[in-house]
């Protein structure tokens, strides 16, 4: 039965690597350009997740999920069409297309190619994973290990009011076509645990929580240490618990390595996405070949570390990834960009054109992008704060369009004299990019990577952050 006739289900016995998919697809992109468009992409995905909850003893919630549509996006001159459907039927794409070529006034006519050569061979990046998702957790699995993880906290922590632990399973199959004829499948993986705590004692509180997620590895749940990351956070909740408030000031500040780079995503990564550069929002649009960061910041996007959350055999417009150094030595090299990008910015495409599924037009986005690691260990850059903050976990914050941000310090110490002394709590970090990313002076050699998720214009993605110890020599601390 061809793809045509057949129902697109979250089967691998459905998969999309058919090859009379072909014979679907072309006419598509053939209709598409005889209609005057310069660029046709078809973007297909079938999905399948799974979400579990335990909270305390008890399983609460388990929230599966299945999906499957297509994408079409019809380019012309500057602007773009962009249509997503669950019809994927041969009807039903063409349908798509017909209403993607009227948002930019295109007809498409009864016959004829526009000069479109056929699809190339196709690139399968999903051959040999095909089994991935059943080598994943099954579902008894899965919740005796959020279950294992709520018993650890319960074991190692004190005065524990609420323990969560969290599981997430995402399978997504996509095949990508354009009428350059680019045609490439993937099949992506990717799974998350998290604990998380809130501790009381009379007027006391703490609240903290700790992911844990990579890519591509179905055993990874199984091999999650819930005892050492159960210790890891009752730990920290235990000496936040008691911890004083923090002054508010301007201090220089270190922060610590993997999630701490979560700041530079936000605040200043953005800022260097062809999405941003096509709004007017980064102040760094004409500064390429330019320092935009102390000397000793490095920062880099790529899409290749084995195992990391974001990392991906292929973008979702079909092209592999690449390491890409953002900055160099404090100079600003290059945006990241997707097709869109290139065509609206000049930026060449960069494998960074992503999305969170076929109701989204791919965009400009991060992958695994840290600060690389520099020549200090993390005790100098201690030692060369005579009065700051050390942030040893951060949380949640928000980023204005340019680059303003404010994020939450889960876990600091007041640094004095060169060392570590009495944990406290409250902790605000505040600033503006193109202000804070000159005071980094000192890069630690400790990189780690830490697993997140990104929500733009194209949706939520899975995203690393990352970085070593760095020092900021000065930064607004909010706290009482």
């Amino acid at each position: 039965m061809t793809p045509s006739a057949t129902p697109l289900t979250s089967r691998p016995s459905a998969g999309l690597h058919h090859s009379s998919w072909r014979s679907v697809l072309e006419p598509v992109l053939a209709g598409g350009t005889a209609a005057g468009a310069d660029l046709v992409e078809v973007f297909l995905e079938r999905t399948d997740h799974t979400g579990v909850l335990a909270e305390q003893e008890a399983i609460t919630s388990v929230s599966p999920a299945f999906g499957a549509g297509a994408g079409i996006r019809v380019f012309l001159d500057g602007r773009d069409g962009f249509v997503s459907t669950n019809d994927l039927s041969s009807g039903g794409l063409l349908n798509a297309l017909d209403q993607a070529l009227g948002m930019l006034g295109l007809l498409r006519p009864a016959s004829g190619h526009g000069g479109f050569m056929g699809l190339h061979k196709l690139r399968d990046h999903g051959a040999g994973k095909e089994l991935w998702l059943e080598q994943c957790p099954s579902l008894a699995e899965a919740t005796g290990r959020l279950l294992e993880g709520t018993d650890r906290l319960q074991r190692h922590g004190h005065h524990l009011q609420a323990r969560r632990a969290t599981y997430a399973r995402d399978w997504q199959e996509v095949l990508v076509a354009a009428s350059d004829g680019t045609y490439a499948r993937d099949i992506r993986l990717h799974q998350s645990v998290g604990l998380s705590v809130l501790a009381a004692d009379g007027d006391h509180r703490a609240s903290l929580g700790r992911r844990y997620g990579t890519s591509d590895r179905p055993d990874d749940l199984r091999a999650w240490d819930a005892e050492a990351a159960a210790i890891d956070l009752t730990e920290s909740a235990a000496r936040m618990l008691y911890a004083d408030y923090v002054e508010a000031g301007q201090f220089p500040v270190v922060l610590a390595n993997r999630f701490g780079g979560v700041i530079f995503h936000e605040a200043c990564g953005h800022l260097l996405e062809t999405t941003q550069v096509e709004r007017g929002t980064t102040p760094f649009a004409e500064r390429v070949g330019e320092p935009i960061a102390h000397e000793a910041v490095t920062a880099i996007d790529e899409g290749l570390s084995d195992g990391a959350f974001g990392s991906l055999s292929m973008d979702d417009e079909g092209m592999e990834p690449q390491r890409t150094v953002l900055i160099e030595n404090g100079i600003l090299r290059r945006f990241l960009s997707d097709r869109a990008g290139e065509r609206r910015t000049g930026h060449a495409r960069t494998g960074s054109g992503r999305r969170q599924s076929h109701a989204f037009a791919a965009a400009s986005r991060m992958r695994n992008t840290y600060i690389a690691a520099g020549p200090h260990s993390p005790a100098e850059l201690i030692a060369s704060v005579d009065r700051g903050l050390y942030c040893k976990s951060m949380g949640g914050g928000s980023v204005g369009p340019t680059g303003q941000f404010n994020f939450a310090v889960e876990e600091a110490f007041l640094i004095e004299n060169g060392e570590l002394t009495k944990p406290v709590k409250g902790a605000t970090l505040i600033g503006e990019a193109k202000e804070v990313m000159p005071r980094i002076s000192m890069c630690a050699n400790d990189l780690d990577l830490a697993a997140g998720f990104c929500g733009s214009v194209s949706g939520s993605i899975f995203v690393t952050v990352g970085q070593p110890h760095i020092k900021v020599d000065s930064i607004t601390v909010g706290g009482r």
